[in-house]
């Protein structure tokens, strides 16, 4: 398959990095959805600032896309401390782990994003870490080497997570709270849409907000990168603004189609429906089939054909659904159609 830019991927992309940063909220009060989320962090937040304590270590999971790491970066704003970012696969060594540890001030947060990646080796380090701001260094080699514990800063590490289910139970239970985020409803991906219009400089009218967000998966991070192609499409052809017919020829154009999905999306499912008769078909048959990986089928594009029930998997394989066949508009197997001739 041709590597090219998946508007759909609620992974970040190499073009999100540079605008992402201006678009992100900066407060709790500015943050669009995630309501129970949002109350929780701020009680805890207040609670901790009149006591004069760091916050609870935090675990955030949930699927790419979501807003995680603008939570964490927003949890330092409120609690008035600097925050250091990191990523569970870029800590190789434990010395990397124990130099960032060693230069955090009180009350520091500490974010790792895909925690779930960290070594055996270095997660060890930070079960005394969090539990009791302490680390274990061994100094020198061979006979002569000796362990010197020292004492930490008392500071918050805040985990992000993709695959919650991977993180071991002792790392799980030293974090104070945690929660799973959950994908957005349509008004809240429309005000967050309308917010981003607004600093990026491009006017949208409410239903052409609401498509786009129709068309979001429930992901902000998507929402925000359809909204960036449709300004450009309504800056070349209309003038800058998006309207709802704007939108909808833009989306067209750029083949993401009224349930969100894209042309690699379609792809598999027609795939599955023409090739392998709705299946069941195996995952590595389906991968050498599409020409993918078949990690990356599993990851990135089925979660969400499986969230909105156009594919299911058995024992057996991948099996295409009533919905995805009349998505594919093709009559389900078993039923007639109900269109009739007058």
């Amino acid at each position: 398959m041709e590597d090219a830019e998946r508007l759909a991927d609620p992974e970040e992309l190499l073009a999100d990095e540079e605008i992402e940063g201006s678009l992100r909220p900066r407060s709790l009060a500015g943050f669009t959805g995630q309501p129970v989320l949002r109350e929780q962090l701020s009680i805890f937040i207040q609670a901790a600032r009149s006591r004069g304590e760091p916050l609870d270590h935090v675990l955030l999971a949930g699927p790419p896309g979501l807003g995680k790491t603008t939570l964490a970066n927003i949890i330092a704003v409120e609690m008035g401390v600097h925050i250091v970012t990191t990523s569970g696969p870029a800590l190789e060594r434990k010395a990397d782990m124990a130099a960032i540890l060693t230069n955090l001030d009180e009350g520091d947060v500490l974010f790792i994003d895909e925690i779930h990646r960290l070594n055996r080796a270095i997660e060890e380090i930070l079960y005394p870490a969090m539990e009791d701001f302490e680390i274990d260094i061994i100094i020198g080699q061979g006979p002569s080497a000796r362990s010197i514990r020292l004492d930490l800063p008392r500071f918050t590490l805040i985990g992000a997570t993709t695959r919650s289910g991977l993180i071991t139970t002792p790392l799980r239970d030293r974090f104070g709270f945690s929660h799973r985020l959950d994908y957005y409803s349509e008004d809240d991906l429309t005000s967050i849409i309308t917010r981003s219009a607004e600093i990026l400089g491009v006017g949208v009218d409410e239903a052409g907000a609401k498509e786009l967000a129709l068309r979001s998966r429930g992901t902000p991070r998507i929402a925000n990168r359809l909204l960036k192609r449709v300004r450009d499409y309504a800056q070349v052809r209309h003038e800058g603004y998006i309207s709802l017919d704007v939108a909808r020829e833009a989306l067209r154009l750029f083949q993401v189609d009224d349930e969100g999905l894209d042309r690699v999306d379609r792809e598999i499912l027609n795939l599955i429906l023409h090739k392998f008769d709705g299946g069941p078909v195996g995952l590595s048959t389906l991968a050498v089939a599409i020409g993918e990986e078949a990690d990356t089928i599993e990851d990135v594009y089925e979660p969400y054909l499986l969230q909105r029930g156009f594919l299911m998997r058995t024992p057996r394989g991948r099996v295409l659904t009533r919905l995805g066949h009349l998505h594919c508009g093709v009559t389900p197997p078993g039923e007639t159609s109900t269109l009739f001739d007058p």
